[in-house]
């Protein structure tokens, strides 16, 4: 059956658990579908762990555009949600609109995400209102980390809390079908999820959200610039990598790979032709 944002309403309405992860490329959103994901966000963390950028700040529109169209291609039931990069939407929402509309035409995006509260409600209201399914992001907000300071957890303070609840309504209110909630105290999380009647998706905000997500990397100890407190390792798979990395140049510089059960014959007739 089809994820789509039914599936997320649904899931809140009967207290199950939704599943979300990061892809970025065809081959992975393929292998997470037939694990059974509910959705997959194609986050501008693709700027850290896939094209090295120092952070999701210099992430475009095109490299969006270009990975979200590759995960869509490999999916055919699972939600595909991509996020809009830093400057895309911000500036106006007439820009927000146009853009969130290029990554549902030419990324084939199922819905978009945007981070912030408040202050962006004009923009969720609008791109909802074209029949545009909207995920809103609060708490730790990468596109946001100069003026955070850096990756700190969010809403600790009475003041910090009250507003994360207040943003909350806010994107709930402008048409938002779901919330990541994003590096904020366990209970806090788990007030605005009892609170709002959209869902709420957790990463690091503790186990009281509707839903998780996580970047596929971290959860596979594949990507070692920055391990987040709140990634789990599922699977050690960057050291089985690194393995068969190292066996395959061992046995091409033994002169072992290619074997003669890896190549092609050809009659010996053949070749007497040939010379």
């Amino acid at each position: 059956m089809k994820n789509t944002v039914k599936t997320f309403r649904d899931a809140k309405e009967k207290g199950e658990k939704i599943t979300m992860l990061t892809a970025y490329d065809y081959s992975t959103a393929k292998l997470m579908e037939e694990a059974g994901i509910n959705a997959i966000l194609v986050g501008d963390s693709l700027g850290n762990t896939m094209l090295g950028y120092e952070d999701t700040i210099s992430v475009t529109m095109e490299d969006m555009i270009h990975h979200g169209a590759a995960v869509a291609r490999g999916t055919n039931n699972t939600m595909v949600v991509i996020d809009m990069p830093f400057m895309s939407y911000q500036t106006s929402v007439y820009d927000a609109l146009v853009n969130a509309g290029r990554l549902m035409k030419e990324g084939r995006a199922a819905a978009v995400k945007l981070e912030g509260g408040a202050a962006i409600c004009p923009q969720i209201k609008a791109i909802t209102d074209a029949g545009i399914p909207v995920m809103a992001h609060l708490g730790l907000t990468p596109q946001s980390i100069n003026a955070f300071g850096g990756n700190r957890v969010q809403g600790k303070t009475e003041e910090a809390a009250k507003k994360l609840i207040e943003d909350a309504f806010a994107v709930q209110e402008a048409g938002a079908f779901a919330v990541v909630l994003e590096c904020i105290p366990e209970k806090l999380a788990s007030i605005i999820t009892k609170k709002l009647e959209i869902s709420t998706i957790g990463i690091g905000a503790g186990n009281g959200c509707d839903g998780q997500v996580l970047v596929y990397q971290d959860m596979l100890g594949m990507f070692s610039d920055y391990i987040p407190k709140f990634a789990k390792k599922f699977a050690d798979v960057g050291t089985v990598m690194k393995g068969a990395f190292a066996d395959y140049i061992k046995e091409v510089s033994e002169g072992t790979y290619p074997a003669q059960e890896h190549t092609f014959k050809i009659d010996d007739d053949v070749l007497e032709k040939l010379y």
